[in-house]
């Protein structure tokens, strides 16, 4: 059921939220198939769960969201709960506070289940590159979840969890929403407060829900999002009730179908269903119209200069000084310690990831790498802008191709970054975007990218939230 389904039932008494939370972590222990979480709170959920069952017979429910279950990705930092952000550098920290996402689902009388797996620091597009092992595709395990938020979409996916919060870097929430058939969204940069989210690429980084539905994404969302004080790049906006957008429809929304997202590299199958989707909107009264975005074959090289520029700076705090991993043994001065550590604490990907972004940030590569790629941003930002004069959103794949098999790219990076080929460029211009489900290929789930305005996140889950009223249980 999702979380609105279940929000009614414990609004009326007919369903206990230890019921709901006891039901998902049953499931969790006896399905190891998908191995969606690393850390599984199941005693503290539980008595979350009571707690919220005891408020709701007193004093009523604290928000939409009370005594609902929502699992956490594991780079999001929950106190007194290990966040490891999936590797042995982290593999025992324990933060001493909430991020600002958790403390505002905790004020809401949510219930934090467990933290999720995933890519390692984030960096990933399979959920197979983590220090506790890989997440399997909740519909079939021989596939991949997607990544980097792979083990949140699986844990909705498969029913082990109502709800969850992911990050999406380069597309890492709507990517594996997409794989496991369910609703994810990337929120507009500065929308939802990063205080407390271990950071991978800090101009780049956005929480952001993954749910069942459409409604549930907005609903969870709402519950997210507002200024915070403690995030300097938090925009000082009022949250608007995003549930009250949906339902308008799409009679008179301009729809844009962006050429260059529909050339060579996208399999025909994932086109014909996209393109399925338009003529729906078109049958519901939108306008849609071809429209260009003429720098976005620049996308994936501008984001993997930058990302990983910022991630050779974010991820420099892990030397095995101050707290995480420090290698053991006899050490004979600090640099040795320094290389030990990081050598036998970072994975391959982050290394390879860390290595990269140190050489462009290096004197003589400054210019002609990381100082072009952020030229490179601009002018794609400055298409979106130009666009939207044009259109109300956007309508595009989310990924290239259908879920592939584990183990498939691992060995070609090249082949694994092109997977964010469509996702990326929202990252870089920090608009928001939600993958929704528009059925399955081969038994495999596919989706459809609707890309917004900044801030404008209501015609966004609008538009979703029509398409999938129109398809009902198809």
């Amino acid at each position: 059921m999702s979380a609105m389904e279940l929000g009614s039932l414990l609004r009326k008494g007919e369903v206990s939220s230890e019921e709901i939370t006891g039901s998902l972590i049953d499931r969790i222990k006896g399905e190891d198939r998908v191995n969606a979480y690393i850390t599984l709170t199941a005693e503290q959920a539980l008595g979350q769960a009571r707690r919220a069952d005891r408020e709701l017979k007193n004093d009523g429910p604290r928000g939409p969201l009370h005594g609902i279950p929502v699992a956490v990705k594991d780079n999001i930092c929950t106190k007194g709960i290990r966040t490891t952000c999936a590797s042995r550098m982290l593999e025992n920290y324990i933060p001493p506070y909430d991020a600002t996402v958790v403390k505002r689902l905790r004020e809401q009388g949510a219930v934090i289940i467990g933290k999720t797996n995933m890519d390692e620091f984030a960096m990933g597009s399979s959920t197979e590159n983590s220090a506790f092992g890989p997440t399997y595709n909740p519909v079939d395990p021989e596939f991949v979840p997607g990544g980097s938020s792979g083990g949140s979409a699986a844990s909705v996916g498969a029913y082990q969890a109502t709800a969850a919060l992911g990050s999406d870097t380069g597309g890492s929430i709507r990517q594996p929403a997409s794989y496991c058939g369910v609703v994810g969204m990337k929120p507009t940069y500065g929308r939802v407060p990063r205080y407390g989210l271990v950071a991978y690429a800090s101009s780049l980084d956005q929480i952001g829900p993954i749910t069942r539905t459409v409604s549930d994404c907005a609903l969870l969302l709402g519950a997210i999002c507002g200024k915070d004080p403690k995030d300097s790049t938090s925009a000082a906006l009022l949250a608007p009730d995003f549930s009250a957008s949906l339902g308008k429809g799409v009679k008179g929304i301009r729809i844009g179908l962006p050429k260059e997202y529909f050339v060579l590299g996208l399999d025909e199958r994932i086109k014909e269903r996209v393109m399925a989707v338009a003529e729906r909107y078109q049958e519901m009264g939108a306008e849609v119209r071809e429209v260009s975005l003429p720098h976005t074959r620049y996308a994936i090289s501008a984001y993997y200069l930058i990302a990983t520029a910022e991630a050779s700076s974010n991820l420099a705090r892990y030397d095995g000084v101050k707290y995480g991993f420090r290698a053991p043994g006899e050490l004979s001065d600090t640099m040795e310690m320094y290389q030990r550590t990081r050598s036998q604490g970072f994975g391959k990907e982050v290394k390879r990831r860390i290595m990269l972004g140190t050489y462009v940030l290096s004197a003589g590569y400054y210019e002609a790498f990381y100082l072009k790629a952020l030229k490179t941003r601009t002018l794609i930002r400055q298409d979106f802008d130009k666009v939207f004069e044009e259109v109300d959103c956007l309508l595009t794949p989310v990924s290239p191709c259908l879920p592939f098999k584990l183990g498939e790219k691992v060995q070609d990076p090249l082949q694994m970054y092109l997977v964010d080929i469509y996702t990326v460029s929202v990252n870089l211009a920090g608009l928001p975007a939600i993958s929704v489900p528009c059925g399955r290929i081969d038994g495999l789930p596919v989706g459809f990218q609707i890309i917004g305005k900044a801030f404008d996140e209501e015609v966004v889950l609008q538009v979703a939230h029509a398409y999938e009223e129109s398809t009902g249980s198809e």
